[in-house]
């Protein structure tokens, strides 16, 4: 993974890079490197492998500019099956973001059976041809479309993969890849024939096992809307099976043209 990283470690601080601006303001980070990094340092500060990270809320209550960002965390609860750790971004001195995570202790399932939904039944990455040039906002992420696209009406399948490192030297990890994916459950179930016209406020990963591999698929589930508020709701996958939901709230939002 050669790609310019989002972020560089200087001091305390991460210092976002060129690669992590967002689509609605030039000048402002993208969600997706909000929820990746507030996931990253949880999971850096407070993760253990005897714990799987279940859950993942992140709220973006400001558009944070390409200032240092700082990232604050806090133990909430720290029990012998379950952990609560909350998170806090700042970037610039000014809070923008937060987020709380909730570990639960990795045991056997009970015996017995419960329904679940069909498998999923798809293309591999590998058997999907790759789009030139590549697709995810320039290169932001690699993408492998399976059904329906961008500007279309009717239910959306595809697989992401990342491109470069959340923080440079530091490898992506299992959760930490689908932290930093995990805001495209918002593009990806709110935009319509008139493209993407809701921004998220939030955006809520909950898991019930971390993916293997690279690849992480994405398959629209739900989406409504009344008065500009939107909900959208995307269920996860890797090459082997469900790893769980990716969930958001959104505001009705015009996206500034790039200068």
């Amino acid at each position: 993974m050669t790609n310019e990283p989002f972020f560089i470690i200087e001091g305390t601080h991460y210092v976002p890079t060129p690669t992590a601006r967002g689509p609605w303001n030039p000048n402002s980070l993208h969600g997706r490197v909000i929820a990746g990094l507030l996931g990253a340092e949880i999971e850096r500060l407070h993760g253990d492998p005897e714990f799987i990270p279940a859950r993942l809320t992140v709220d973006m209550y400001k558009l944070p500019d390409l200032s240092p960002v700082e990232v604050t965390t806090r133990v909430v609860r720290e029990g012998r099956r379950i952990k609560v750790i909350d998170a806090e971004f700042i970037s610039g001195g000014v809070s923008a973001g937060r987020a709380t995570c909730q570990l639960l202790r990795r045991t056997e399932n009970p015996p017995g059976n419960v329904w679940k939904p069909d498998d999923w039944v798809v293309p591999k990455p590998a058997d999907i041809p790759a789009p030139e040039p590549r697709a995810g906002m320039g290169g932001m992420w690699a993408m492998r479309r399976i059904a329906g696209d961008f500007g279309t009406v009717g239910q959306k399948r595809t697989w992401l993969s990342e491109v470069r490192e959340l923080v440079g030297g530091r490898p992506l990890t299992p959760f930490v890849r689908v932290a930093v994916s995990a805001d495209f459950a918002s593009p990806f179930a709110n935009a319509g024939d008139a493209g993407l016209e809701f921004i998220n406020s939030d955006v809520s990963i909950y898991l019930h096992r971390e993916p293997a591999g690279e690849w992480i698929g994405y398959e629209v589930t739900d989406h409504g809307a009344t008065d500009g508020v939107s909900l959208g709701a995307c269920r996860l996958y890797d090459e082997e099976g469900p790893i769980g939901t990716a969930c958001c709230a959104a505001l009705a939002q015009k996206m500034r043209p790039r200068s």
